[in-house]
C-alpha cells in the first residue's frame, strides 16, 4: 500500500487520543491507518525537549519539509538549459511543457517556468521579454454603417462549404492585412485554418495591386495547397478575382465587423504583434524578415495540435 501522510485534521485527532491514553495501535485503528504511520508521525514530529506531540507544530514541520524537498526544486540544471533555449525561441511555458511531454522527457509545470522567468527578471534577466504581450482589443462598432466598398459578386461566408467551418480538412485559409505606423508599409497574412500554418508578405502599401502581387507570389510557394480563402471586407481585396484566376482558389467574405468569423487570422495577427508591435513603422521591413517571423510561428508547438507545430501538422499532411 502506498504511504500517505496524515492530514491536519488527523493530526489533531491523534493528539486528542494520545491525551486520553490511547496507545498507537488503538489510534491507528480509530484513524483507519497502519500502526507504522502513527509511529512514524509521532517520532518525526514530537518535540525533542519534552517529547510532547503538538498538532499545529507537527503541521508546520511537515509543510516546511515539503517546501525544502527535492521534488519542489522542480527544475534541474539540464531542464533549465532546455527551458532557456525554448524561451528564446518565443515558446510559451505551456508550449514548452507540452513539447517535453510528447518528447518523453522529464516534465515540469508551466507555473514553475513562469516563476523561473520572474526570478530571472528580478535579477536583471531578459527572458520575460520573450513572453507574448497582451494586445489591446480593437473597438467594435456594432450597428455602425459600413462605409467600405461593396462588391455585388463576392461570395458570402455562408456559401462556404461546411467542411471549412469544422476544420476537418486542410487547404482552407484566412487572409488579412496588418498596418504599421508612419508610412503606408504593411503586411498581408495568410493562415491555414486547421493547422495555423502562416505565410506573411511584405507590402509597400495596401493597394489591391500590391496585395495581389505579393499574395500570388507567396501562395505559389505552396502551389496547389490552397482550396479557399476567407477575407474581411477591406477594399484591398476588391480585386480578389485576380488571385482566384492565378491560383485556382475561391474567395469568401465574412460579415462586416465580425472578426470572430476569421478567428484564426485574428489570433495569429496578435502573435505577430510580438515581433511587429503596434505603433512601430514597417518602412524598413523586408520579405526576409517576414519569412523569419513566419518561421518562428510555424515552429512553435500549439496546444490545439497536441503540441505539434503548425509546420509538422501542415507539411507532414501533404508530404
Amino acid at each position: 500500500m502506498k504511504y500517505k501522510q496524515l492530514t491536519e485534521n488527523e493530526r489533531y485527532t491523534l493528539s486528542v487520543l494520545r491525551k486520553q491514553g490511547y496507545n498507537q495501535a488503538q489510534i491507528a485503528k480509530a484513524l483507519g491507518r497502519h500502526r507504522s504511520t502513527i509511529s512514524r508521525e509521532v517520532n518525526r514530529n514530537s518535540c525533542r525537549i519534552d517529547n510532547a506531540y503538538r498538532p499545529s507544530k507537527a503541521q508546520k514541520r511537515t509543510n516546511g519539509r515539503r517546501r525544502r524537498s527535492r521534488r519542489n526544486k522542480r527544475i534541474t540544471a539540464e531542464q533549465l538549459k532546455q527551458v532557456k533555449q525554448l524561451l528564446v525561441k518565443d515558446w510559451s511555458p505551456e508550449q514548452i511543457v507540452g513539447h517535453l511531454k510528447i518528447a518523453g522527457k522529464p516534465t515540469i509545470s508551466h507555473e514553475s517556468i513562469y516563476q523561473f522567468i520572474w526570478k530571472d527578471k528580478a535579477n536583471g534577466g531578459q527572458l520575460w521579454k520573450h513572453l507574448r504581450q497582451a494586445t489591446k482589443k480593437r473597438r467594435k462598432r456594432y450597428g455602425a454603417y459600413d462605409s467600405r466598398g461593396r462588391l455585388a459578386s463576392k461570395r458570402h461566408i455562408s456559401e462556404r462549404p461546411a467542411s471549412v467551418e469544422t476544420r476537418k480538412t486542410r487547404g482552407h485559409w484566412e487572409i488579412d492585412t496588418v498596418m504599421g505606423k508612419g508610412s503606408k508599409h504593411c503586411i498581408v497574412t495568410l493562415v491555414e485554418r486547421k493547422t495555423g500554418y502562416t505565410l506573411i508578405g511584405q507590402l509597400d502599401d495596401r493597394t489591391t495591386a500590391s496585395l495581389n502581387r505579393r499574395t500570388i507570389k507567396i501562395m505559389n510557394r505552396l502551389d496547389g495547397l490552397f482550396t479557399s480563402i476567407t477575407a474581411d471586407n477591406g477594399t484591398e481585396f476588391h480585386q480578389y478575382k485576380e488571385i482566384e484566376n492565378a491560383t485556382g482558389t475561391r474567395f469568401y467574405f465574412a460579415n462586416p465587423h465580425h472578426s470572430w468569423e476569421r478567428g484564426t487570422n485574428e489570433n495569429t495577427n496578435g502573435l505577430i504583434r510580438q515581433y511587429l508591435p503596434k505603433g512601430t513603422s514597417m518602412a524598413t521591413l523586408t520579405q526576409a524578415k517576414c519569412d523569419a517571423i513566419a518561421k518562428r510561428l510555424n515552429t512553435r508547438p500549439r496546444k490545439r495540435l497536441s503540441f505539434k507545430t503548425p509546420e509538422e501538422s501542415f507539411i507532414g499532411y501533404y508530404s
